[in-house]
């Protein structure tokens, strides 16, 4: 089916802006969408193949090597994205296909393809590989909401699907008698926001006034130099609730149709808002349904130029390790010391990179030294309003880099409380910053490099897209008790908010508990790894985002870990309460966190964060074995780089052969290296069982296999033997999950 520019585009006339609707705000986020019960993920210790594909090793181009992969593996058309890329720390290369269907992509068809010395490694695949026709009738909306009401039966995912499409049934009836042809992306993006914003108010009016709403909103075609794929791209402007205009094209998606699977023509939408950023997929037809909805905001719970020699920099903040207040003292520390992930230390962005910059210097220096919080890697703040704003907001300066403020809580009674905390902000941003910096830096170290989609406003031409420092929001005004991390694809500033707690006197700073700070990063780290930077969709709903939320309390339960075994709570001290924010601590006692895969079917395990509990258990497991194993790093931090740019092997990494990467030498550091390759490996929308098996494929390319039945058997311990299944899984999740304890048969024997 072809469309027409022309059939394409509204002609409107913009009007005025309407008088201001009584706001009634609150909270709100939507993440829903079907499964994909034909998806695969494919990994083993051999080379993978088809009937038709023969791999050459030698000298082989990886994306050569791919194409001819996916093209004997698929019936379908694709294009291979731009955000393919080697790994420098793995040796991999990760190729991501996209499917084309009538010139159109079909955005959760998807496959990665890991490449490594000409063969294939594993791969996963959602492509469609049913029938392509014509759109088939719609049903009638008020049927579609009965049958869907049938459905529910306490499943979230349908939950949240129905109310999203069927409580606006005051909807004018001429909306549902129009012609069912995609001609005006307008009434969609509207009838999306209805459902997106939190403001009940403003969604009431939209209904009422649907046509002034879809009269002052205009659209414009985005054109480019070269022909883009996928068909033409929309931009939609004065759509209410959201900060910058809407971004649209045509696009397919899979959803479920009877026992099997089809295409459904969709508007696919990226929507930013003041406290959202969603990417949604909507029907072209009319009346516009909501088929899936990914909200990038994820809740916590060459020769490279030198800048001038600048000051060296110090902080008086809780070093990396100290979770929070109760765990430790402040004390000052340098920064900006590992010049491999920092090649320009924190406080130096190249003018033509910096957003505060309105012109480049006469002078024509390269780099511009801030003496502020505001840097390559990270841009921290306060953002007392609560705003989208960030560029003027405070932040604390400092003539000679020395970042020394006073934290000092004073008790008061509740009405002063939060006048109190904003007296100490410049403690409060020096901490954030500092703790947003150390993540890159460690992390770059573990292979979340410019080339796999890191946060950097520069990349010292070493790959990947540029202009997306960390835009980070301390004691965030919009909210309590709280903090979240938007995700949008590489080249987008990633936006992380911090809150104040008001469960204690004086309130508790989140700032300051840096765990919650690196689970929210960890957002973005898991986000731009897994499916490709380019993709941000791929851990919205399901089980793909309760690991999202998992693989951050994992990493920061493994940063303030001990040589000393503890179990650890989540966020105990911001929450201000002994067990934390989750419903067990991570511990390797089963009477203490009895979790397993089976416990996903108990009632309240539908949410991503509950879900995420469970899978954090596992890894959790995972790492304790590996350390009874190798031992344990008393620092997780690889060694910093020598004069001429060499790694010491030291004490952190086995001695290395060839030219192989660098394996780190005890359970702890290697359970995290293991993690973050894994993500890389594994598909767009993952199963437990799929990031389990890339886990493991993971330690197959980076040991041979060494840890194979230390892996089984940890996760085998909490149900995730290579039995476990679900019976009865529908395409928007139910099912009933199996434990298995069991593990491979060559892990069997003595």
């Amino acid at each position: 089916m072809r469309w027409s520019t022309v059939s394409l585009l509204a002609t409107t006339l913009a009007g005025r802006a309407f008088a201001d609707v009584p706001s009634h705000r609150s909270r709100k986020s939507l993440n829903f969408g079907p499964a994909h019960p034909h998806a695969v993920f494919k990994s083993s210790p051999y080379e993978i193949t088809t009937n038709g594909f023969i791999p050459n090793v030698d000298g082989s181009d990886p994306i050569e090597v791919a194409r001819l992969f996916v093209e004997d593996l698929v019936a379908s058309a694709f294009r291979i994205r731009e955000d393919s890329y080697t790994d420098e720390t793995t040796g991999i290369t990760h190729v991501y296909f996209r499917q084309l269907i009538n010139g159109l992509e079909v955005t959760d068809g998807d496959i990665n393809v890991n490449v490594q010395d000409g063969m294939v490694l594993s791969y996963g695949s959602s492509f469609y590989n049913g029938p392509v026709g014509e759109e088939g009738d719609i049903d009638p909306h008020a049927e579609y909401c009965r049958d869907l009401e049938a459905s529910l039966d306490g499943q979230e995912p349908l939950m949240a699907l129905h109310h999203s499409n069927c409580r606006s049934h005051k909807l004018p009836q001429f909306v549902a008698q129009r012609a069912q042809i995609p001609g005006d992306v307008r009434s969609a993006v509207l009838q999306f926001m209805m459902a997106a914003t939190p403001d009940e108010n403003l969604s009431n009016d939209m209904i009422e006034r649907y046509d002034n709403y879809l009269e002052r909103m205009t659209v414009q075609e985005t054109h480019h130099l070269l022909p883009t794929p996928g068909g033409p791209s929309l931009v939609v402007d004065n759509v209410p609730d959201t900060v910058n205009p809407v971004k649209a094209r045509l696009a397919y998606v899979q959803v479920p149709k009877g026992d099997s699977i089809a295409l459904s023509l969709v508007w696919k939408l990226e929507a930013e808002m003041q406290d959202n950023w969603y990417e949604a997929a909507v029907s072209a037809y009319l009346p516009h349904r909501i088929i899936s909805v990914v909200d990038w905001a994820s809740d916590a719970y060459a020769p490279i130029p030198k800048p001038k020699e600048p000051l060296v920099p110090f902080y008086n903040v809780f070093t990396w390790g100290i979770n929070d207040p109760s765990e430790g003292k402040r004390s000052i520390v340098k920064g900006s010391v590992d010049v491999i992930a920092s090649p320009a230390g924190w406080h130096a962005i190249p003018y033509a990179n910096d957003p505060s910059v309105s012109s480049l210097p006469k002078s024509k220096e390269f780099y511009h030294n801030t003496t502020t919080t505001w840097g390559n890697n990270v841009f921290a703040q306060e953002n007392w309003e609560g705003r989208n704003a960030y560029m003027d907001n405070q932040r604390p300066a400092a003539s000679d880099l020395s970042f020394d403020y006073e934290y000092a809580p004073r008790v008061t009674d509740r009405s002063e409380a939060q006048e109190a905390a904003q007296a100490y902000i410049n403690a409060t941003v020096t901490q954030l910053f500092y703790t947003c910096n150390m993540f890159h830096d460690m992390f770059y170290r573990y292979g979340f490099t410019e080339a796999t989609g890191n946060f950097q406003q520069y990349n010292f031409e070493r790959g990947g897209a540029e202009d997306d420092a960390v835009i980070a929001n301390a004691q965030d005004g919009s909210g309590y008790n709280n903090a979240n991390f938007m995700t949008p694809p590489d080249g987008q500033n990633g936006r992380m908010r911090m809150y104040l707690w008001n469960t204690a006197l004086p309130y508790r700073d989140g700032d300051f508990e840096a765990g919650i700070v690196i689970h929210e990063f960890s957002h973005g780290l898991s986000t731009r790894l897994t499916g490709g930077p380019l993709n941000s969709g791929c851990l919205g709903y399901g089980e793909s985002g309760g690991m999202g939320e998992g693989w951050g309390d994992f990493i920061a339960t493994m940063i303030r870990s001990t040589s000393k075994y503890s179990d650890y709570p989540m966020g105990a001290w911001a929450a201000n309460t002994e067990g934390g924010i989750r419903n067990y601590p991570y511990s390797m006692d089963e009477t203490i966190n009895p979790s397993t895969y089976k416990t996903l079917d108990k009632p309240g395990y539908w949410g991503v964060h509950a879900i995420g509990e469970v899978w954090a258990e596992m890894l959790w497991v995972v790492a304790q074995h590996l350390i009874a194993v190798h031992g344990f790093s008393d620092t997780v931090y690889p060694p910093l780089a020598l004069e001429d740019g060499t790694i010491p092997e030291g004490d952190f990494y086995r001695p290395r052969v060839g030219k192989k990467p660098l394996v780190p030498k005890h359970g702890n550091t290697l359970a995290i290296q293991l993690v973050v390759n894994g993500m890389k490996l594994q598909p767009c929308r993952p199963s437990f069982f799929d990031s389990r098996d890339a886990i493991i494929a993971a330690d197959q390319s980076l040991t041979g296999g060494e840890n194979f039945c230390t892996l089984w058997k940890a996760f085998a311990e909490r149900g995730m033997g290579p039995d476990a299944r679900v019976d009865g899984r529908t395409p928007w999740g139910g099912g009933i999950r199996a434990n298995d304890f069991s593990v491979p048969v060559v892990c069997s024997t003595p």
